[in-house]
Order: C-alpha cells, then structure tokens, then sequence
C-alpha cells in the first residue's frame, strides 16, 4: 500500500487566511464594541453629568480609542480562529483536506501568521499609540477641569492634592452631605477642618471653592505636639488653588509612555532606591555596631545601661529599610512594562488554543466557538487584571502575573495541539 504524502496547499492556506481575516474583522468589531461602551458608560458617570461639551467628551472618546483597539485585538484573534476553524470542522473541510493528503499544517501556517501580525499590530497600538493618546487625553481633561471643577469630587472618594486631602460623602449636584480636609498651610501648620456639608462652587481663576456650613477647625504645629488650636464656625469657604488642581492631574505614569520610557524609568528608579538603601542599610550597620561594642564590654562600659535603646533603634532602622525596599512605585512600573508585551502577544497564545478547541467542533462551529471565545476571553481577563491586582497589593512577581495568563494559555494549546496531532 502506497503512504500519501501530507503536502501544502497554497490555495488552501489563501482560503482559511480569508476565513480568518473574515471572522476576525466580525469579533473585532464586537468586542470593540463592548469595550466603547464600557468607556461611554464611565464617561457618563464622571464626565457627562457634569455638563462638560459634547465636542470635548468626543475628543476625549477619540483619545481612549487606541486603548480600546489594543484591548479588542488579542481577544478578536481568539474569537476569530475558533470562529474559522470551528466551521472548518463542523462542514467536515478538515476531514476532506486530511484525506486528500493535506496535513494539518494547512490550518496551522495561515492561523499563526495571523496571530503574529495581529500581536505586532496590536504591540504598536499599545506601544505607541496609546501612551500619545493618553497624553492627550490628560492634557484635555486638564482643560476641562479648570472649566468645570466640579469633575473632582465623587460620592465618598479621596482627592490628594499638593498639601491637601479631602475626603467627601455622598455628594449630589454641587452639595456634598459631610467633608473632611486635611491640609498644610503655608507656615507649615497642619489643619484638620471638618464639616456637616459643603457647596461646591467654580472660583474661576482661584480654582476650586468649598462653602462649608457647621465647619470645625483644628490646628497645630509638628515641633510643638501639644500645642494646638481648635474653632468652630457657621460657615467657611475653602480654596484649592487651580495649580493645585492641574498637579493632580499632569503627572506622566507608565501608562503614558512607550515600553523603552518605561525601561528608563525603571533603571532610574531601581538606581535611586539602591542609593536610598544603602544610606539607610548604613545606619542599621551603626547601630547594629554600637549593639555589640556595648555587649563586648559588658557592663563596666558606659554604653552597657543604653543596649536597650540601642536595640530599639536597630529594630526601627532596620523596619524602615525594609519598608523601602517594599517599593510598590517600581513594581506599578514593572507591572506596566510587562503588560505592554503580554497583552499584545496574547493574540499569539491564542491561537495555539484555538485551533485544537476549534477542531473538536461537531456541529454550529462558528457559534460554539464564538461563544466559547467569549467565556476564554472572560477567564484570560481577570487573569490578567487579578494578577495585577495582586501584583500591586500582594507583591507578586509583576514578571509572573503578567506573563502567566499567556504561559497558561500556550501551554494547554500546545499540549492539546499534540495530542490532536498524534491521533
């Protein structure tokens, strides 16, 4: 008996690399769809109540959209596969192409150039597009804040500010139901003000004002730590300056730069804590020192009676330079960083899944892989956020919470791909 021998068929590869762009081209438009509705919704919620001008929320829109088209591109790719190869199987065009002698390298070529190009696509997106959309996206809410202050403040939130902190209720309109401000003045006095309501009002040029009814005032200076002064008033006005309401907002994160920024600022950062450390390890050290020489001496040496302070101060040293090198700012940028690259190529761990799952199709292969797309898309996403989360909170390897979803998603692909192969 003569063995057929499993070939290439160029037709064959154009033929599911049209079916892909074609069910890719219809998930893509779905989930963006979902994501731009999300992003009206949130607009709605912050922004639209507060009257701002519907051509400053449309360019504000415009600006998300790089954002939302990295996000709908990698879960498309998945959708878009299974769609394909779902079909593929369930009209039996598999099992025709593999008794022709095809092999199933006719499905595989034209799905992971696809998954590749996608990934790069979707890498420039992220990379570029929208960190310049994100600029300038801060730069017009910085605009429409001066214009519309009100944008600040929600229903029980936290404002920082330069020297200031408020702290609100549930606010209505321009009417806040109980506020509490902490804040510095310029002699370096810390106040604590605390009142029963407030009126939210647009000081023009002077920024942010805060009319402030049953208003209680406590004050007092950080040298002198019993000596402080307290007033009550039927009403107060509060200012928050409108450079400080810009500050609040012009600061440039990771999320508004390219993955090479990024790095920078990653070096830099690591150099600074590193230097930070040393100072501090430095005076764990003395400490740790002056422990031992009293301890050597015993207690015919003067130090002998302050080995207790001494230990004291080791423990409090030592605590700070612990507390250092828990530095959460780096790993919110190593967070970052690492998202930029595995969100992207997400689109590539994808499609190793997606052609196993889509042969295993018998019937309705374009809905039952539409919809288990949609449930793997679900899953990778809090994947993905959960391990950020947990990345900032929990001090998780920012490397592994990014990378994993992917790793996951590549591994089972590839195993089920192989056993696939083998049968």
């Amino acid at each position: 008996m003569r063995t057929i021998r499993r070939s290439l068929s160029w037709t064959i590869i154009r033929y599911i690399t049209g079916e892909i762009l074609f069910s890719f081209f219809v998930s893509f438009l779905f989930f963006f769809f979902i994501f731009f509705v999300n992003q009206l919704l949130l607009m709605a919620q912050q922004i639209l109540t507060k009257k701002v001008p519907v051509q400053q929320v449309a360019l504000l829109i415009l600006y998300v959209i790089p954002q939302l088209l990295s996000l709908s591109a990698p879960f498309a790719s998945l959708v878009g596969v299974l769609m394909t190869i779902g079909r593929l199987a369930s009209d039996n065009e598999v099992l025709v192409m593999l008794s022709s002698g095809l092999s199933y390298k006719n499905i595989f070529i034209p799905s992971l150039f696809m998954g590749i190009v996608i990934s790069l696509a979707s890498f420039f997106t992220n990379d570029v597009l929208m960190p310049a959309g994100n600029l300038q996206f801060n730069k017009l809410y910085r605009q429409i804040l001066v214009s519309t202050p009100a944008l600040e403040l929600a229903s029980n939130s936290v404002k920082r500010y330069k020297d200031t902190v408020i702290v609100t209720g549930n606010v209505s309109g321009n009417s806040i139901d109980s506020i509490f401000i902490l804040d510095r003045t310029a002699d370096g006095e810390r106040r604590l003000i605390m009142a029963e309501n407030a009126q939210l009002r647009d000081a023009g040029k002077e920024g942010l004002s805060l009319d402030l009814t049953g208003a209680f005032i406590q004050s007092s200076k950080e040298i002198a730590k019993f000596d402080y002064d307290y007033a009550s008033s039927g009403f107060l006005r509060y200012l928050v300056s409108q450079d400080d309401l810009i500050q609040s907002s012009v600061s440039i994160g990771p999320r508004e730069m390219t993955s090479l920024d990024v790095h920078k600022e990653i070096v830099s950062k690591r150099r600074a804590l590193q230097e930070q450390l040393d100072v501090q390890y430095n005076k764990v050290l003395d400490h740790a020192l002056s422990l031992e020489e009293s301890l050597r001496d015993g207690p015919s040496a003067a130090a002998w009676n302050r080995r207790g302070t001494i230990e004291t101060d080791l423990s409090r040293e030592y605590a700070i330079a612990a507390d250092i090198k828990r530095n959460r700012d780096i790993s919110r940028y190593l967070l970052e960083f690492y998202k930029k690259f595995s969100l992207p190529f997400g689109a590539l761990a994808f499609v190793f899944l997606a052609i196993p799952l889509g042969l295993f199709a018998k019937r309705s292969g374009q809905t039952v892989g539409f919809l288990v797309g949609v449930v793997i898309s679900v899953i990778y996403w809090v994947f993905l956020f959960g391990g950020q989360t947990l990345g900032l909170r929990a001090g998780l390897s920012p490397f592994w919470t990014m990378w994993f979803p992917d790793m996951l998603t590549m591994g089972i692909g590839l195993f089920m791909c192989i056993r696939r192969i083998r049968k």
